[in-house]
């Protein structure tokens, strides 16, 4: 903006001076001439009435000399006087023969008809001159003609000088005001860039130097003052919503477990019949534990602001494979890893691991006996989650990944907040995830995020024990409504 606003300056200011300088060096330069054109006409006019009185008295031997002083004392004159039949008397260049006659000369011809005539020409040798022409005459008699030539360059030499010294002064004027600008256009930017800093600061989730409200103008420094004062009202917002989710967590999740145990304990005391009921009472309970949990999870990921590092996909994904492969073993569900190393991606902290525990938690909830999830991966930083199970139709999978959405054939108690929680994970790491139809039947979840630099720094890998697919109802699949932690304890059960 600073370079804009200086731009805009220098433009008006240029126009302003080419508005003014050319007008004025094009009257200096008519008024040059129009002087020079006077002079060399006053002289020539002079010289004629010499040039006259030693005709009318036969002092033709003076002719010469007067015309070789006068070109002597005028660098550049040239002086040339013939009688009144138009034959040369005297040239002070020398260049033509005396007695050579000029009579058809058009200058010289109107001189010799009592005219004067003052006009520019293009001289033998090239060159362009003015050339005042006077009939040398006694009232109505005509004894000669006087013609008095000077290079234009005597002007046009001045013309020159005065259009450089218009130019300095231009550059002189706009050199100014291009620091008059600066300062200006600096001072005037000065509240937007320590606003674009706060911002670029407040994105990453502080702000340790709020914009500068004390200079420029008015209306910045109220837009600081109220940026401020909006950045910091947010900041207390995001600290308590932080807050309540770090205490929620815990103060939420003991009564719901009480409200589960007490249901559990009224089970001897209830009619056989009611049995059925009271499972799907504690069901609902424990949906609803998994549901706060989720939403509280989620709610910490939009709170954190947290950046992307370089993390080995091909380490996180064997460490995810060899820990689902028991669990998947107990359904006879066999996880392969194909495709070619997929070397570093950015992801934040922690965020790969969930990302794969929850669409494998997820494939492994409908996958049938005798079949296979992969995990394959593909050039460009891409990572294939792919089923065999019943898959889902296109218009559930562009609604997948709403909150709280589950299809409406599924029948499970999951939440519907597993998948957007996956997608805040890749899109918080600088990816993206969609959902297609794996060939054949099944569901391929398709993850695309950033290759790392090959000298970027290698992030730490972190453990997952969190939400597999925190509630996962928004595949629209059966029962992926449980952790990673509570999979592994249900295997350690059954065997």
């Amino acid at each position: 903006m600073t370079r804009r606003l200086i731009l805009s300056y220098l433009v008006l200011a240029l126009v302003v001076l080419l508005g003014l300088e050319i007008p004025l060096g094009y009257l200096y330069a008519r008024g040059e001439e129009s002087r020079f054109s006077q002079s060399v006409e006053r002289d020539a006019s002079m010289l004629a009435e010499v040039a006259e009185e030693n005709i009318e008295k036969g002092n033709l031997p003076a002719l010469p000399e007067l015309a070789r002083e006068y070109a002597e004392d005028n660098t550049g004159a040239r002086v040339v006087i013939v009688d009144r039949t138009g034959r040369q008397l005297a040239d002070s260049a020398g260049t033509t023969a005396a007695g050579t006659t000029l009579a058809r000369e058009p200058d010289v011809a109107a001189a010799l008809r009592n005219r004067t005539t003052v006009t520019t020409r293009i001289d033998a040798d090239g060159t362009e001159v003015l050339a005042a022409t006077l009939p040398g005459s006694s009232g109505t008699t005509i004894r000669g003609a006087l013609r008095v030539t000077y290079p234009m360059t005597t002007v046009t030499d001045r013309e020159h000088r005065i259009w450089a010294a218009l130019a300095l002064a231009g550059a002189c004027v706009l050199a100014a005001v291009a620091l008059v600008a600066f300062t200006l256009a600096r001072w005037i930017t000065r509240p937007l860039r320590t606003l674009e800093r706060a911002t670029t600061q407040l994105a990453a989730g502080r702000l340790d130097h709020p914009p500068d409200a004390g200079s420029g103008p008015p209306e910045l420094r109220r837009l600081a003052a109220a940026f401020t004062h909006t950045a910091t009202r947010l900041q207390h917002l995001l600290q308590a919503q932080h807050g309540f989710a770090s205490e929620a967590s815990h103060q939420l999740r003991t009564p719901l477990t009480s409200l589960r145990l007490r249901l559990e304990n009224f089970e001897p005391y209830l009619d056989p019949r009611a049995h059925p009921s009271l499972e799907e009472t504690i069901g609902e309970v424990e949906r609803l534990g998994r549901m706060v949990h989720g939403l509280l999870a989620l709610a910490r990921l939009e709170s954190t602001a947290t950046t992307p590092e370089p993390v080995d996909a091909d380490a996180v994904l064997a460490e995810r494979a060899a820990m689902w492969e028991p669990l998947a073993a107990e359904q006879y569900v066999a996880i392969t890893v194909s495709g070619p190393p997929a070397g570093r991606v950015w992801a934040i902290p922690g965020a790969l691991e969930q990302i794969i525990d929850n669409l494998v938690a997820n494939a492994l909830r409908v996958s049938p006996p005798g079949t296979a999830i992969t995990l394959a991966r593909a050039p460009g930083a891409e990572l294939h989650v792919i089923d065999q199970g019943p898959g889902m139709p296109e218009a559930d999978r562009e609604r997948a990944f709403d909150r709280f959405w589950r299809a409406s054939d599924s029948h499970h108690d999951g939440t519907g907040l597993g998948l957007p929680i996956v997608r805040h994970l890749v899109h918080a790491s600088g990816g993206e995830i969609t959902l297609h139809a794996a060939p054949g039947s099944g569901l391929d979840a398709h993850v695309r995020l950033r290759p790392a630099d090959r000298q970027g720094r290698v992030g730490s890998l972190r453990p997952s024990e969190q939400h597999a697919d925190m509630g996962g109802g928004a595949t629209g699949r059966p029962g992926a409504g449980r952790t990673v932690h509570q999979l592994r304890q249900r295997s350690r059960a059954k065997g």
